[in-house]
């Protein structure tokens, strides 16, 4: 084993262990060792994806590319970091259709396929993102998570009872998979199993608060800064509607309102809401869940926006007048594909 490919090994290494300093320490020990590498600028952008710098992430990812225009990984991690955080979903698009104009496997064009449904229905593509689901290669699939993956797209195309199947196969072998629990909770609920759907629902908060936390994620005091700064952002109407109530940070919603009926992976929840036609305050408790606001974000700096436009929808829902970034309806299952981060390819 040479140097570069020592250095390499030693980085991948320390991503799976969570250990982003150590990685790109090593990344950078690679580019010393061969300036030229594509595989150290990969691992490189991959360190930044997960410490919240997109940016630069994309920058390593284009830089590796132009070093080996063949570089699959590179590609397929370019336009998962277009779609999210950085809505580029043109581009991510493009990028999907190159690696399938050269693509062997069906592992690739699985991967291809579904982050091109993901840009197609984040830009409302709906029909045409769709479509994709025919051209998947048969079951079974790569790998436990490429499975979950497919399970997703076809819930998110409101195909439940097909998507259900594939999701139970995931977690047959993969039982901590938070996502796929998540989404077979979100399955049940849609076929009308709402007691299956709480056991997936609870089932998932818990493996969500075991998950470790973003590498870019704050302390809770200064969490909580960041939430009065999102408060203070609220347009006039809105604030008025929350004068004088309390504000409480929390990591996620507690197992007994989840077996009530919330979302675990709600970011906001408002409380002890008042009457129709009452006078404002219209809650008397916020909640504002960390973990959950963290989950849909690409790094620090995105977190105070989310929360102010979280609260605007939620204060809008609460008002009559369900209102969501992409205009869609509140109650429609797809606007988890373009409010929140879709489970990433595994590595």
């Amino acid at each position: 084993m040479d140097q570069l490919e020592a250095h390499l090994d030693r980085g991948w290494e320390c991503v799976s262990k969570g250990d982003f300093k150590g990685a790109r320490a090593a990344a950078r020990r690679a580019l010393q060792a061969n300036k030229s590498s594509p595989e150290a600028h990969h691992l490189l952008g991959y360190v930044a994806q997960h410490e919240g710098d997109s940016d630069e992430a994309l920058d390593h990812f284009r830089e590796a590319i132009s070093l080996d225009d063949g570089y699959i990984d590179a590609y397929l991690d370019a336009a998962e970091v277009l779609i999210h955080p950085l809505a580029e979903f043109d581009e991510a698009i493009a990028m999907c259709d190159e690696v399938l104009e050269f693509a062997e496997t069906d592992d690739v064009i699985v991967d291809a396929l579904l982050l091109k449904f993901d840009a197609l229905l984040a830009k409302d593509a709906r029909e045409d993102a769709a479509k994709l689901l025919d051209a998947l290669p048969k079951p079974p699939f790569a790998n436990p998570q490429q499975t979950f993956l497919v399970g997703r797209a076809y819930f998110e195309a409101k195909r439940a009872r097909d998507a259900l199947p594939l999701l139970e196969k995931a977690l047959q072998d993969d039982p901590d998979n938070a996502d796929a629990h998540y989404y077979v909770a979100l399955s049940a609920d849609e076929l009308g199993d709402r007691r299956r759907a709480t056991v997936a629902f609870l089932e998932a908060r818990e493996l969500d608060l075991r998950a470790p936390r973003a590498p870019w994620s704050v302390e809770r005091e200064t969490f909580q800064r960041t939430v009065e700064k999102a408060i203070a952002k609220l347009s006039a109407d809105k604030l008025e509607q929350l004068k004088d109530v309390l504000v409480l940070v929390a990591e996620a919603p507690g197992m007994e309102v989840v077996a009530d009926g919330v979302d675990p992976r709600a970011g906001i929840l408002l409380d002890a809401m008042s009457a129709p036609g009452a006078p404002p305050p219209i809650a008397q408790r916020v909640f504002i869940y960390q973990r959950n606001i963290e989950r849909v974000v690409g790094g620090i700096e995105q977190v105070e926006d989310e929360i102010t436009a979280q609260l605007e929808e939620e204060i809008a829902h609460a008002l009559g007048a369900p209102a969501t970034r992409d205009d869609q309806p509140a109650d429609d299952p797809l606007i988890s594909a373009t409010k929140t981060k879709a489970p990433s390819r595994v590595k």
